[in-house]
């Protein structure tokens, strides 16, 4: 079965199945994702990150669902029901749902009412009204009437005291039968998957709390359009108790023309007649039909329609879910990935009114020199104080850059920063706003409290705001990455596949950069290949109380680091100013000895080869394969070689805002500026432009040719110009366009749920109320309909 596994990977991800089995064999054995797709691309065939990442989910889901399967199997022999058909079927099953249709009318349950009807006998009268439609329901029952009476297993039975109860009998059991056949299910599923339609309405009397879902008061999609932010909406609404969600299928009939069937002509939706159609219902006009057209409606309405909204809307759920956190992860990537300012001085301000803004000085290494609390603002307004004070602090540290906060008086601090370096010129400062998302959380954080003992936690906030500027990637993986804050809907998707998902992006990220093992915090050591948390407090631990490594075999001496570890993680950190140069780079250790046929063909030393691209791009990788090392890994070494210890990371660049923009009432329509694209969702791009509220770029404004992913524009922490659209204050909403050479027409409005702007593609014209048709929505009605007409 695992040999199936792999071959069914290898297809859906359109590689070689040997690629998949060596993947798995080295995953099985411990590998990391990272060191896989860096250093065995000989054994996998090259599958980069991405594609081993899928293929790790799916080993997953495919092994679970072999264990699954295998659980079937044996349940269903033990019940002495497996038949040669039913396990072909069962082995034949690709998902998980398809593996529980087919296990349903085995699966062990409670005495239902269909349960207590076979045991007086009705399963007879019910198959053969099923199979011969000429029989008169009436007339057949009353040969199955039967007093009370107790089962073998002493339970009591109220047996079959009239007619009706015959017949009630036979209903139950049959809708339990369709309810339990699989191809009917699938067909069933099929149908409302390609023709639901997705409704919503508020609750009557919560207009007023539900003003932020009003585009959703009366609201219809078809179930297969609705995109993710929508979906979420949607559900967050319907948690919240304002907006009641349903599946409808279109031609479901309104309530007030609902009669018993006679014939499939009366009235009856696709799923119905589907039902009809699996067993020949209705097609001749027979003398059972009415009464079996009645069962189907019956079965439909009371129990399938139920159960399969539940699925879909499920599904639903799951699949915006995903979409939601595939959008995180994207932007939690480009946002680690961001430009460095580099190992500068740095001065860390995070802003406040009433509270002052707190001053933290870090040197180029990110070491904490100095701290202040000043008071520029109201109510104190100690402007020019503060000025000096700044001044003094970045004299005697020698500061290179100052990181702001974006928060709460950003503007203002910048504005007071922006007089201080032209009061000060002489001290070359360079101003930038940064994100302070998540820098709260780092403050009151266990690592912040260990990092910094006796500092205030609104101190250590300051300190992250500074690091952030010099190095992105090592100070926010110091937070936990949902708290970075820079998805959609976060909060309502599943916390553990977010969790999973964020942690494989900041280990990827981590891993593609490297790290310099003699500065690296424990943090930012922990997301490396192969290390733990505990081995990296061991190696810094070890770091503090031996001094610096001198190079990459010194870390085997750190406790518990064993060969195992090391292979795993030694390519990723760097030992700069080593006696090896080759430690500085991300040449693998394992892979020296390729290093030392090349020098010694060169006849030169490592130190005048590394960065010598001419001389490196002349020679011929293929020379220094061997059994071990193939043609993949030799032209890495030789890229590393010529651009040793490159940072995969863009240039550092800052955006600028405007002078005289700080407010929303600021704005007007028609400024271009420029602004840092803060996070990018499936429907636009929300800006960062200086007036404390980002604007939202839609889709449709992001581009003069037709966008169909917001990620292939622009991604988070890039800076853009963008021109103001429309402002509303009152909402605090800001319409932006990429669009500069044009007056680009304003796009639609939707309301998002979380309170900020949510745009999406669809036309502009209001939403039709449809009308309230059988299906998942009215549930109740429908079934004191068919209790009345039975």
């Amino acid at each position: 079965m695992a040999a199936s596994i792999e071959f069914r990977i290898a297809a859906e991800l359109s590689v070689n199945p040997r690629q998949v089995v060596a993947a798995v064999g080295l995953l099985d054995d411990g590998a990391t994702v990272p060191f896989i797709a860096r250093y065995r691309k000989e054994a996998t065939g090259g599958l980069d990150d991405t594609q081993l990442r899928t293929l790790e989910e799916r080993l997953g889901y495919l092994r679970e669902l072999e264990e699954r399967r295998a659980a079937i199997l044996a349940s269903i022999q033990e019940q002495n029901k497996l038949t040669p058909e039913l396990r072909a079927s069962i082995e034949a099953a690709q998902t998980k749902q398809r593996l529980e249709d087919l296990y349903l009318p085995y699966k062990p349950k409670r005495r239902t009412k269909a349960q207590i009807a076979r045991e007086a006998g009705l399963d007879e009268l019910a198959a053969a009204l099923l199979a011969d439609h000429r029989l008169d329901p009436q007339t057949e029952a009353q040969r199955y009437l039967k007093p009370a009476f107790k089962t073998e297993q002493g339970d009591d039975n109220p047996g079959v005291p009239d007619v009706k109860s015959a017949l009630d009998g036979a209903r139950a059991i049959l809708v339990e039968q369709f309810a339990e056949d699989a191809e009917l299910l699938a067909g069933l599923r099929t149908h409302l998957q390609d023709h639901g339609v997705l409704v919503s309405a508020v609750i009557e009397g919560k207009e007023d709390a539900a003003a932020k879902f009003r585009d959703y008061f009366a609201y219809s999609e078809p179930l297969k359009n609705v995109p993710s932010h929508r979906a979420l909406a949607l559900f967050r609404g319907r948690k919240e108790e304002l907006l009641r969600v349903s599946l409808k299928l279109p031609q479901d009939p309104e309530a007030s023309v609902m009669p018993a069937p006679q014939s499939v002509n009366d009235a009856m939706n696709g799923c119905e007649l589907k039902i009809a159609a699996r067993h020949s219902i209705g097609e001749r006009g027979q003398a059972a039909d009415a009464w079996l057209l009645q069962t189907v409606r019956w079965a439909w309405q009371v129990k399938l329609s139920w159960q399969l909204e539940a699925e879909l809307l499920t599904q639903l759920r799951e699949r915006a879910e995903e979409e939601a956190i595939r959008v995180f992860a994207r932007n939690l990537h480009d946002l680690l990935l961001a430009a460095p300012a580099g190992p500068r001085a740095t001065m860390g301000l995070d802003p406040g009114l009433r509270t002052g803004v707190k001053v933290a000085v870090v040197d180029r290494t990110g070491k904490l020199l100095d701290t202040a609390t000043v008071y520029p603002h109201v109510p104190r307004n100690e402007w020019d104080r503060t000025i000096a004070a700044l001044a003094l602090l970045a004299r005697k540290h020698g500061v290179d850059l100052i990181s702001i906060g974006n928060g709460t008086a950003s503007r203002e601090t910048d504005k007071l920063v922006a007089e201080l370096i032209r009061k000060h010129p002489e001290l070359k400062l360079t101003k930038i706003v940064v994100s302070e998302a998540g820098a709260s959380v780092y403050s009151a954080s266990a690592l912040a409290s260990k990092e910094f003992p006796q500092l205030d936690v609104s101190l250590r906030g300051a300190v992250s705001i500074a690091r952030r500027l010099q190095d992105p990637l090592a100070e926010l993986v110091k937070i936990e990455p949902k708290a970075i804050g820079v998805g959609q809907y976060q909060h309502d998707v599943s916390q553990t596949k977010l969790a999973r998902s964020l942690d494989a992006v900041v280990e990827d990220c981590v891993n593609a950069v490297g790290v310099d093992v003699n500065t690296a915090s424990a943090a930012l050591l922990a997301r490396i290949s192969g290390l733990s948390a505990t081995l990296a407090e061991n190696i810094v631990k070890y770091r503090d109380e031996h001094g610096a490594f001198p190079s990459r075999a010194a870390l085997k001496k750190v406790p518990r680091l064993g060969e195992k570890t090391f292979e795993q993680a030694a390519g990723f950190l760097r030992i700069m100013n080593a006696a090896d140069p080759l430690d500085a780079s991300a040449v693998h250790p394992e892979a020296y000895p390729v290093v030392q046929r090349i020098l010694a063909d060169l006849k030169r030393p490592a130190r005048e080869i590394l960065g010598d691209g001419p001389t490196l791009r002349k020679l011929d990788p293929a020379k220094y394969t061997d059994e071990r090392f193939g043609l993949p890994t030799v032209r890495d070494i030789l890229r590393e070689l010529e651009k040793p210890g490159r940072d995969p990371r863009p240039e550092f660049r800052t955006a600028e805002f405007k002078e005289g923009v700080e407010e929303l009432k600021d704005l007007q329509a028609g400024m271009i500026l420029e602004g840092t694209v803060t996070n990018v969702t499936n429907f636009g791009a929300f800006v960062d432009i200086g007036v404390h509220q980002d604007g939202l770029v839609h889709i449709s404004m992001m581009s003069n040719t037709f966008v169909k992913d917001p990620h292939e524009v622009v991604r988070a922490g890039e800076v853009v110009k963008v021109k103001v659209l429309e402002v509303d204050e009152k909402r605090r909403r800001i319409a932006l366009s990429m669009r500069l050479d044009e007056a680009a027409p304003r796009p639609r409005a939707g309301a998002g749920a979380d309170g900020r702007r949510e745009l999406d593609s669809r036309p502009a014209k209001p939403f039709k109320r449809p009308p309230e048709p059988q299906g998942g929505g009215a549930m109740a009605d429908a079934l004191a309909r068919a209790l009345k007409r039975s």
